[in-house]
């Protein structure tokens, strides 16, 4: 049975509420160019996809994004830094903190109308003060117009890349989309997935029927795998990327590209261990050159202070859902890497 709560209004209310200014509609535009050059090969930086595993405050995630716009100055040449702004949080057992998106306080009740606002605010924000334009999640895409027009880059996660709905939205946007590995790590699940959305498509979307001219710019995220009993595989190391390599080229897809996530089953969820994955990852770029030229970048979850917490325990910039890499940790991370490519 449902129950109608309240109304909520729609993207092009929203979007009439919270306009995103000219300046920042030019930032956007110029980071979006810079990403589909990686993404392509016209450019041979890599990608830093970096931030919260969950945008759950306001105030501490545009204080991180902040101090990463500093960073972001000094390793421009080799690195193009994307905050994480991930304003829904998928849940393996469907409870618990969906994220800002229905709950903008964390310890209150659901309030979708209010978490869109804020939502749309965050990312507006970011790219005003700080001039990052952001990734976020497309964990519901019905309601990707409420972003469609602040985001550079946008991911669809391994509990959704087989979804069918997800497939024909991300052929209709216009800006790189990371497909993540399934689950269960299927590496030709992913390629089908990554075919159906650069191809072009028809289907129902809000109130009408709509056509896309398909994305050439989705690509991979390698995220690892689970197990039937429960266990982390990863798949980040030399000899799966190679392998991944042979069979994205016998696909013959636009734009072969990888970006590894390297906690979640990568890491086997321990957030620490994503500064040696990143260094390891580094390091295979610089001895072979098909992990290079198909490897663009990386996914990493970072906050403020390393590790989780409750939502009850009120520590600034402390994730509330998976655990992150610190700020330190962090700001040393990004310049190692950035002084690996050199």
């Amino acid at each position: 049975m449902f129950e109608t709560v309240k109304e909520i209004m729609s993207p092009n209310e929203i979007k009439k509420m919270l306009p995103l200014g000219e300046n920042a509609k030019r930032i956007k535009a110029e980071r979006d160019e810079s990403l589909k050059k990686i993404i392509s090969g016209c450019d041979d930086r890599k990608i830093m996809i970096i931030g919260p595993c969950s945008a759950d405050n306001e105030t501490s995630v545009l204080d991180y994004i902040e101090r990463l716009a500093v960073l972001s100055e000094r390793v421009k040449d080799r690195l193009i830094i994307v905050p994480r702004i991930y304003t829904n949080k998928p849940r393996t057992r469907g409870d618990g903190y969906k994220g800002v998106f229905h709950n903008p306080n964390p310890c209150k009740g659901t309030d979708i109308q209010e978490g869109i606002i804020v939502m749309r605010r965050m990312h507006i924000r970011s790219i005003e003060e700080s001039g990052l334009s952001a990734a976020d999640e497309m964990l519901y895409p019905e309601n990707y117009d409420y972003l469609e027009d602040v985001l550079s880059y946008v991911a669809v996660g391994a509990r959704s890349s087989e979804n069918q709905q997800h497939r024909l939205v991300a052929s209709g946007i216009e800006v790189p989309v990371g497909v993540k590995n399934p689950m269960f790590g299927s590496m030709s699940v992913l390629l089908n997935s990554i075919y159906a959305a650069q191809i072009p498509n028809e289907f129902k979307y809000g109130n009408f029927q709509v056509r896309t001219s398909g994305n050439s710019y989705a690509h991979a995220v390698l995220r690892g795998a689970v197990d039937s009993f429960g266990n982390n595989i990863p798949n980040y190391h030399y000899e799966d990327v190679i392998k991944f390599y042979d069979m994205y080229m016998k696909q013959h897809l636009k734009n072969p590209a990888v970006i590894i996530d390297v906690n979640h089953s990568n890491s086997n969820k321990n957030p620490i261990e994503q500064v040696r994955i990143v260094k390891e990852i580094a390091e295979n770029m610089k001895s072979c050159d098909k992990f290079k030229e198909l490897v663009k970048g990386f996914m990493v979850e970072s906050y403020l202070v390393d590790g989780n917490q409750n939502p009850d325990d009120g520590v600034y910039g402390k994730s509330i859902t998976d655990g992150c890499l610190g700020w330190d940790k962090t700001a040393r991370l990004i310049l190692d890497v950035a002084e690996s490519l050199a």
